[in-house]
């Protein structure tokens, strides 16, 4: 049987057919691919836009596919643009690139295929709109947050419009965790009933040393450029949405947290309250970087009239539910397994945040996963959405209530 992926290969499976142990939302029995699978070879040649922090985590994890995955294809590190030469030449040099390149450079290159758009937020548009004019490009990815106002982002849809065959995927890795992927096919199941409510939150508190502060300062820019709900929240809004759907409204927003060497409009603490248009749902959605003791902390937890679901990346290798009719909360444990795919080093290994990372590049470059909730560009722009009107309902808080 042939099938188009998401990356839009064709693929041709062996399958055999069993019942997906936590239900199948559509009531259709999962599809559970053997290791007879073939798929039309292609050589990845890959480019990376930016040099940084984010960008060896992405190395990293482009190098690790071949250990996970059986199938991973064979991936060349053609090329690393960043706006100094000494940052790209010193990447490309520690992580395996062939080459190093400005930006005028990188983009004419005829070789690349997959292009990383991994610099500051402020430029992603720029970069974005460069490289799908690329000769050869078949893939981008974008981290988050997508770009840094609403001109960027009509930009953006109409380059990614006038090249519909570039596959686009944005980098909210939490999405390709084993524990919410799982979780999030177990909600879609629907036996948790009607959505009533929720809270989401994703919280740091590094930003509460000076010292962490002063080397971070292009982070601490005017929201929706930066700010805590543009690095922090973003991923929680991505995941509210592909829990709930792309309706949701925010309906008002707080802002806290001050110090005299942060611009008051660059959000260190906030939070959204939402109402979801089609299932009358409401809940809140936090962000912050000055919460003390709470590490990188994001956790999900959704209300519903047959049972509840509640997710903490504080205990990554299970989620767990409840239902009214049993009266008791079940953990399903996850672990480091992607059920039908792959569970290297072990189903029982509990996974990380660079784990997801790879999985998200697998998912990004063969697009072998018919479960993963893929973070494509409407996606994104449904993220940016919100983030962009969370910064105009900070404003409003700003001005007119804490000035009153």
């Amino acid at each position: 049987m042939q099938f188009i992926l998401a990356s839009g290969e064709r693929c041709l499976y062996s399958m055999t057919i069993q019942a997906w142990p936590l239900g199948d939302p559509s009531g259709i029995l999962s599809l559970i691919f053997n290791k007879r699978m073939t798929m039309t070879s292609e050589k990845v040649t890959v480019g990376f836009i930016g040099a940084g922090g984010i960008a060896r985590a992405h190395a990293f994890a482009i190098n690790s596919l071949r250990y996970y995955y059986n199938d991973a294809p064979e991936i060349v590190a053609e090329a690393v643009c960043s706006s100094t030469s000494k940052s790209r030449e010193k990447f490309a040099g520690l992580f395996g690139f062939k080459n190093s390149y400005p930006l005028e450079d990188f983009v004419s290159n005829e070789k690349i295929n997959s292009v990383y758009i991994l610099g500051p937020n402020n430029v992603h548009s720029e970069h974005f709109k460069a490289a799908v004019r690329m000769p050869a490009v078949k893939r981008i990815y974008i981290e988050k947050p997508l770009c840094s106002s609403q001109a960027e982002e009509e930009e953006i849809a109409k380059a990614a419009k006038d090249n519909p065959r570039i596959k686009i995927q944005a980098g909210f890795q939490f999405l390709f965790m084993p524990s919410v992927r799982e979780a999030l096919t177990f909600w879609k199941s629907g036996k948790l009933g009607k959505p009533l409510h929720f809270d989401i939150k994703y919280y740091h508190g590094d930003y509460l040393k000076k010292e962490y502060r002063d080397q971070r300062q292009t982070r601490l820019t005017a929201a929706p450029d930066g700010g805590a709900m543009a690095d922090l929240g973003s991923h929680a809004i991505s995941l509210i949405i592909a829990f709930m759907g792309d309706d949701i409204q925010i309906t008002s927003a707080l802002q806290g947290g001050q110090f005299a060497d942060v611009i008051s409009n660059s959000d260190l603490f906030s939070l959204l309250t939402l109402f979801d248009l089609k299932t009358k749902a409401v809940g809140t959605l936090s962000a912050s970087r000055i919460s003390s003791g709470t590490g990188d902390t994001i956790a999900l937890e959704l209300y519903a009239d047959k049972g509840s679901l509640r997710f903490s990346s504080q205990y990554p290798d299970y989620f767990e539910f409840y239902l009214e009719e049993s009266g008791s909360w079940t953990k399903v444990p996850t672990g480091s397994n992607y059920k039908s795919i792959t569970s290297f080093p072990s189903g029982h290994v509990p996974p990380g945040w660079l784990r997801s990372m790879i999985h998200a590049h697998y998912v990004f470059l063969t697009g072998n996963d018919p479960l993963a909730f893929i973070p494509d560009l409407q996606h994104s722009l449904s993220v940016q959405r919100l983030v962009r009107q969370a910064a105009t309902h900070f404003y409003e808080f700003r001005n007119h209530i804490l000035t009153d």
